[in-house]
């Protein structure tokens, strides 16, 4: 039975091998006659508009394809450029701003080294801003030999103000614009004086100027530094620039004029100042104070240096 079914299964090979080769021989032979030449350019023909468009179908994939990969890539690069700019700017700014310190800098070291005062450099490190005061904070203390009084100035001379309070490693300096500020000041062209007190939130009043005196606008105001009798001393040294005149008041019924001034210093902005640690304003030490005393027969003083002054007297009864 298995014999007689391996045989009709060769049979059925056999003839199936024979038909497709019959079948290639019928096609090739077909193939070369004109007729079936005809029908493949026909069909070829007919076909053509739907191969070009197919063909280019693909080629507009291709290219959008291409396109994406592009677009993505400039994408890529774009990204790139933009972080690379802004490092390029980050690193503009910060060296203008090193710059910027650095002209602070050379200004005060400039200012310090043809300075006739001793001074010591300080950071302004914080601000007080209230209604009726205008203080800021110094990163500098009684360690480095500030005291209570000293004045504090900004490149090119500009008056800032005075310390008012020091601890060991800090300071507090009431500015020249604070409303309990008064500073004696003098025009550099008419000689004139007044003083100068603050005018919150930043500009100055010069007043008590002599009515005959001629003021003119852009006028420089200096620290007049006015010495009295028996050594007493303006609380500030002569010079300092406290700024100049941007308005002129004067009343035709008044012996005196008020001239407003802007100040010297940028006080809002204030970064670096010095500190003069060797000005004594103010009354004389102890031991430069005058002595109660009587002229030697003579007619010296004793001890030959400090004037003498006479008791005070007492109420008359």
């Amino acid at each position: 039975m298995s014999a007689v079914f391996a045989s009709r299964t060769a049979r059925r090979r056999v003839i199936a091998y024979l038909s497709v080769l019959a079948a290639t021989v019928v096609m090739m032979a077909a193939s070369g006659s004109p007729l079936v030449v005809d029908v493949q350019r026909g069909l070829g023909f007919a076909f053509r508009p739907v191969q070009v468009a197919l063909d280019g179908f693909g080629r507009d994939l291709s290219s959008i394809a291409t396109a994406i990969g592009e677009i993505d890539q400039l994408r890529l690069e774009s990204e790139a450029l933009r972080v690379e700019n802004e490092r390029l700017r980050q690193g503009s700014r910060q060296a203008e701003e090193i710059r910027r310190q650095n002209e602070l800098l050379t200004g005060l070291l400039q200012l310090r080294n043809g300075f006739e005062y001793e001074t010591v450099a300080a950071t302004v490190i914080a601000r007080e801003s209230l209604e009726v005061q205008q203080r800021i904070i110094l990163d500098r203390g009684t360690a480095d030999g500030v005291r209570v009084g000293d004045v504090v100035i900004a490149g090119g001379a500009a008056l800032v103000g005075r310390v008012v309070d020091a601890g060991p490693t800090s300071s507090t300096v009431q500015l020249i614009s604070d409303s309990g500020s008064t500073v004696i000041g003098q025009l550099l062209v008419s000689v004139a004086t007044g003083e100068v007190i603050g005018q919150l939130p930043g500009s100055l009043l010069m007043r008590h100027i002599d009515a005959a005196a001629s003021v003119a606008l852009g006028e420089e105001v200096v620290t007049a530094g006015i010495e009295l009798a028996g050594g007493i001393r303006s609380p500030y040294p002569k010079g300092l620039v406290i700024g100049r005149v941007v308005d002129v008041r004067r009343d035709a019924n008044e012996v005196v004029q008020t001239a407003y001034l802007e100040p010297a210093a940028s006080l809002d902005r204030l970064e670096f100042v010095l500190i003069i640690l060797d000005y004594q304003g103010g009354l004389p030490g102890p031991d430069e104070q005058p002595t109660n005393c009587q002229p030697n027969e003579d007619g010296t003083i004793p001890q030959g240096e400090q004037p003498c002054i006479g008791a005070t007297p007492g109420p008359s009864r």
